[in-house]
């Protein structure tokens, strides 16, 4: 178990297309830290694998880049991920990443840099935040780990994040833990945040949604959305939320302008594109996934939703193959 009051060297590894809002969210956090505290609490360094600058999904980077031996001792290394993760994630990268593990550094990630950590099977048993786009895909890749629809977690020796804003409340915490709540509260109000950090166990939306005005309808969704492998179809769904299966066609058309039974294959259908786009998942067992028992109909069904039939998504969402 690794106290995060002594995570105070940290490295930040950037990967190409990497989220520059989450990575300078908590960088910023650690320098205003200090600012607050007048004291050096934290140092830190963005790290490449040779030191070569990495662009970010924005077109910008950060300097100076480091070379990740060059870095110096390190208590913690956060892997910054973002678009195009699984391309980046590359054997070298795990390499790398498994010899820090090995030497005791704690790991972590923002963003989309769960995955690499994933697929470099260091996350294997424990509980991981990651971004809500990749959350369906992850899990079906890596069964062995404990994703979960937080902002960030803090596990033992992983620290995992989601994008957006969430990385400054994570540093939040490790902040909390070093110099106090009440540090924490002064780099909030530095930044203009007018909330208190929320804790790691704060639970947010695997996919950010608008919030139903009914009730009935919002526990239906969710019921959907927690029965996409097996799907129970308007009549079973009635059943469960004790209601009539007209009243609930009354309440889709009504506040969502469709019928259930569409909204409920659109939900399948968008998951089954997320799986094609960010999962190495044959296309046979995405269909199954997503609840569809035959392929010609999981065919035939997407290709009407989105224009062209599940391989010519997954050749376009195929990333380039590395040359040599």
């Amino acid at each position: 178990m690794i106290d995060p009051a002594s995570l105070t060297r940290i490295g930040f590894l950037t990967l190409a297309n990497h989220s520059m809002i989450a990575c300078a969210n908590a960088l910023e956090a650690l320098r205003m830290a200090n600012y607050v505290a007048e004291a050096p609490l934290y140092s830190w360094h963005v790290v490449t694998l040779d030191g070569t600058m990495a662009t970010a999904s924005n077109g910008l980077g950060f300097t100076p880049t480091l070379a990740l031996h060059e870095a110096g001792p390190l208590d913690l290394l956060l892997v910054c991920g973002g678009v195009d993760v699984r391309h980046a994630a590359t054997p070298v990268i795990a390499d790398a990443l498994r010899r820090l593990a090995r030497r005791g550094v704690a790991l972590g990630a923002l963003c989309t840099g769960s995955f690499v950590l994933a697929d470099a099977g260091l996350l294997d048993f424990y509980r991981c935040a990651v971004h809500w786009e990749n959350l369906s895909s992850i899990r079906e890749e890596f069964p062995e780990i404990h994703f979960v629809e937080e902002p960030f977690v803090i596990d033992r020796d992983r620290l995992t994040c989601t994008g957006g804003i969430a990385p400054l409340d994570m540093m939040l915490e490790l902040i909390a833990a070093r110099g106090g709540r009440g540090l924490a509260d002064k780099v909030s109000e530095q930044f203009i945040v007018d909330r208190a950090p929320r804790p790691p166990q704060a639970k947010a939306s695997a996919r950010p949604r608008p919030a139903l005005p009914d009730p009935t309808l919002a526990r239906a969704v969710r019921l959907m959305e927690g029965t996409i492998e097996h799907p129970l179809g308007v009549a079973g769904i009635a059943r469960r939320l004790d209601v009539s299966p007209r009243h609930l066609e009354r309440l889709f058309r009504r506040h969502l302008g469709t019928g259930p039974a569409s909204y409920q294959l659109g939900l399948r259908l968008e998951r089954a594109r997320e799986l094609l786009r960010l999962s190495v998942l044959p296309i046979t067992d995405v269909g199954l996934a997503c609840g569809f028992q035959s392929a010609a109909h999981f065919s035939t069904a997407y290709a009407r939703r989105f224009g062209r039939p599940p391989s010519t998504e997954r050749r376009t969402a195929a990333p380039p193959k590395a040359n040599g």
